[in-house]
């Protein structure tokens, strides 16, 4: 499905621009005057690109910003995550909690928020509506970490990491929607909460540095960042999550919102233990690990032909450790290979032919191999986007060329906001306004203005639509969406992405 966003909207509501109410205005104005500190804010995260899990001055920056704000700000989650809330907190039975009440600053409401009955008064709300019967919950993120890519003119010289994949841009987008989200008339419309949250380790991290975290206790799940949230309750009482991305997708468009398919995955190190000799005098003696794994890439590739086209089966890999001298027939060869598919099955399909592939080789040499999996990401869960968020995007006119996302087309990446589409209601966006290959030496960003100020507004403006009168557009996405996995499901998901022969 192809759509032009703001001339569906045209002919179906006579253009949304004359839809558009007061606080609506604001918003965009807000984005528009603090231009410069939110880019700013972007700029300096560019500069400074860092690792997953060791997104320590990233984080910094950020609650810096938060706490500046007056919001509540928790860091540490997940080693470097970081969790702002705009709004009510409710207790356990509901209610809400007078003692976590907020205002934008982050002081308890004053009596001009409330009256005499500690309710909000209605004449500080610009639409009154019903109040929830439920505590409500949204969530807009932004990715901490940037990606390894040591060729990128802006990468790291010691660390080899650059933001050659926009999570700078996320940042900026996230900052900005709070800026004007935080702004009192603007909060005051808002009958639920708004939870601002950056999240590490998008990209992948090395499977020693995360073990190195798991054995001091710091993190329990050896996936990406969004799962450890899932598992610490980040997203506990969270109806909806607003997620934004530069394009991974090909097109023309500005903007495009729904959340196109892509591949799940399971990473593999595959260890190939055999018997060390002398290369030269006593070959015979010893069991070649590295000709055991070059075979079992052999009888990988013979697997390929019988992969379905449309389970969008990619597997890739490397030798890391391929022997320790020239003259020593190798005893232990180390190969790490990630098994992409379009759903579970397709993955543990490949995995095992994969699993099979190393094993058997092996023992055709007279070796061993030993095959250990990290849990990845779920494949992202297609969908075009909901409404509110179609006329959110409508409402910055002509001048952005929106569109949805055509389900009809699967991108092989993967990301862990795959994951969140099996919980959670995701409203995605994602933007162009760059140049260049993600994750490419060429990556930059030419058009601030698209890449990241109206990725902003549309989370502003969405956050606003999905809360206002009260929160009845987001207690109508909480009541239509049905998860595929329950979070305990999903977190023994995460314990069972193996693969067994």
């Amino acid at each position: 499905m192809r759509l032009n966003i703001v001339s569906y909207f045209k002919q179906n509501t006579q253009g949304m621009r004359g839809l558009m109410d007061a606080i609506e205005r604001r918003i965009i104005a807000l984005i528009d005057e603090n231009r410069e500190v939110i880019l700013a804010f972007a700029e300096d995260i560019r500069l400074h690109p860092e690792s997953g899990y060791r997104e320590f001055r990233t984080a910094g920056k950020l609650a810096d910003f938060f706490r500046r704000m007056g919001l509540p700000t928790v860091e540490g989650l997940a080693v470097t995550g970081v969790r702002a809330v705009l709004g009510r907190e409710f207790d356990s039975a509901g209610e809400p909690d007078s003692a976590r009440e907020f205002d934008s600053i982050g002081e308890p409401d004053s009596a001009s928020e409330f009256d005499s009955t500690g309710e909000p008064d209605s004449a500080a709300r610009q639409t009154p509506g019903k109040k929830p019967d439920a505590p409500v919950g949204i969530a807009i993120l932004g990715e901490l970490d940037g990606v390894r890519c040591d060729s990128h003119p802006d990468a790291d010289p010691k660390t080899g990491i650059a933001h050659a994949c926009g999570h700078h841009a996320q940042l900026g987008a996230l900052v900005g929607a709070a800026l004007a989200l935080c702004d009192p008339l603007v909060s005051a419309a808002l009958d639920g909460k708004v939870t601002f949250l950056g999240v590490p380790a998008e990209e992948g991290v090395d499977g020693e540095w995360k073990q190195h975290l798991k054995n001091e206790g710091k993190i329990v799940l050896l996936s990406g960042g969004k799962a450890e949230l899932v598992r610490l309750g980040a997203f506990d009482g969270i109806d909806a999550v607003l997620a934004h991305h530069v394009h991974f997708a090909e097109t023309d468009a500005d903007i495009l919102l729904g959340n196109g398919s892509t591949n799940g995955y399971v990473a593999k190190t595959i260890k190939v233990h055999g018997k060390a000799a002398h290369a030269g005098s006593k070959p015979h003696e010893g069991v070649n690990a590295l000709n055991a794994a070059s075979l079992g890439l052999t009888a990988l590739a013979y697997h390929r032909e019988t992969f379905r086209d449309e389970d969008s089966v990619r597997i890739h890999g490397m030798i890391t450790q391929g022997g320790t001298a020239v003259n020593v027939v190798p005893s232990e060869v180390v190969v790490e290979v990630m098994v992409r598919a379009k759903n579970l099955d397709a993955i543990h399909d490949a995995g095992c032919k994969t699993d099979r592939s190393f094993r058997y080789a092996a023992l055709a040499l007279g070796a061993e191999a030993e095959v250990t999996d990290l849990p990845g990401y779920l494949p992202v869960i297609g969908s075009l986007p909901d409404s509110v968020q179609i006329k959110a995007a409508a409402l910055l006119g002509d001048g952005v060329d929106s569109r949805a996302v055509d389900l009809a087309r699967h991108n092989p990446l993967s990301t862990d906001i795959g994951d969140l589409t099996h919980l959670l209601p995701v409203l995605h966006v994602t933007s162009g306004g760059f140049s260049g290959n993600l994750h490419g030496a060429d990556f930059h960003i030419a058009d601030p203005e698209t890449t990241i100020l109206v990725p902003a507004k549309i989370h502003a403006l969405t956050a606003y639509r999905l809360l206002k009168d009260g929160a009845a557009e987001a207690l109508r996405i909480r009541e239509q969406f049905i998860p595929v996995l329950t979070k305990e499901d999903y977190l023994a998901q995460m314990g069972l992405l193996t693969s067994e022969t």
